[in-house]
């Protein structure tokens, strides 16, 4: 008897369980509202978690920038107000005084533009043949020159103000802007060459030749046929070598003076051993970063041009 009904119970549950898989498996297969278990609910899903992730990145990168930006407003008391404010009475005094104030920016604004622009104009002037001689010249020692290039960029700065210092003692270049542009093409003519190398070796060596083949020149061939195919490359060079040359501030601060002092030194007016001035030194940072962000609007298009010109071309050293 009791097996009869155990028999039975087991009997009825597995009837029920069978049941109840039915009736489950029914409703996920009706159910069609799930895209998890589809092509086009996994590929939302992920497009979904780039954007988030692609968001958190951008707010960690804008937040220093937008936090300077609302500081740059404030008056010294809101900034130095706990907890800081958010909403607060905005004030264009510190600007006043970065440009028209006693402590006025724009002469050292001047003399970065003059310091970035000589020594850009001149990595360019000297990099471009240089790096075109690398990339299409059967030269000898080719490949330890460019390790050579390559290797000064390996060089810690802090370990090369010493030797700066002396030698532009002895020759009378300090605080002058000779001086200091020939320091900044030491650095930046290096990394220049090392990066157009790349743009000269995709354009292929066809173009070139049917140029000499009509009696043009090496030179003229540079001209008018592989300088306007790399002007994405040169776009990407010139930026980032104005922007090496901008923001430098070691050799600045060390080799500069009283004469020639670019801006990154002379925001550090704005602070002393009593105190520091975070709204006119926010307000000077965004002066100060004002040249850059509109050189960089300007050169948009060319720059994205250059930087994909290697991934379409599959172009690299050889």
């Amino acid at each position: 008897m009791k097996r009869g009904q155990a028999r039975f119970s087991r009997s009825g549950r597995a009837e029920k369980g069978a049941r109840l898989d039915f009736r489950v498996r029914k409703m996920i297969g009706e159910n069609r509202a799930w895209p998890v278990f589809t092509k086009e609910g996994t590929a939302r899903i992920r497009t979904l978690l780039l954007v988030a992730i692609a968001a958190v990145l951008l707010a960690v990168w804008a937040f220093p920038i937008l936090w300077a930006l609302l500081t740059s407003f404030k008056t010294e008391r809101d900034v130095l107000a706990y907890p800081p404010t958010v909403i607060f009475t905005p004030t264009l005094s510190n600007y006043r005084d970065v440009i028209f104030g006693s402590a006025s920016l724009l002469p050292n604004l001047v003399s970065s533009v003059i310091i970035a622009g000589v020594s850009t104009a001149l990595t360019l002037l000297f990099s471009i043949p240089a790096a075109y001689a690398l990339a299409r010249l059967d030269l000898p020692a080719k490949r330890a020159s460019g390790f050579y290039v390559l290797a000064t960029q390996m060089l810690p700065p802090v370990g090369l103000i010493i030797p700066y210092y002396l030698v532009l003692q002895k020759v009378g270049g300090l605080d002058t802007y000779s001086g200091l542009i020939l320091i900044y093409l030491t650095f930046s003519l290096p990394f220049a060459i090392w990066l157009m190398v790349s743009y000269f070796e995709d354009i292929p060596r066809e173009m070139e030749e049917a140029a000499l083949l009509d009696r043009a020149g090496r030179l003229r061939a540079l001209w008018y046929v592989i300088l306007p195919q790399v002007r994405g490359g040169i776009a990407v060079t010139t930026i980032f070598v104005f922007l090496n040359a901008w923001n430098e501030f070691l050799f600045a601060v060390v080799l500069g003076g009283n004469r020639v002092r670019p801006v990154t030194v002379a925001m550090f007016n704005f602070i002393s051993v009593e105190q520091t001035l975070w709204a006119k030194l926010a307000a000077g940072a965004m002066l100060a970063m004002a040249p850059v962000i509109l050189l960089g609007l300007l050169a948009q298009r060319h720059i994205v041009k250059g930087l994909t010109v290697g991934a379409v071309k599959g172009g690299g050293r050889t």
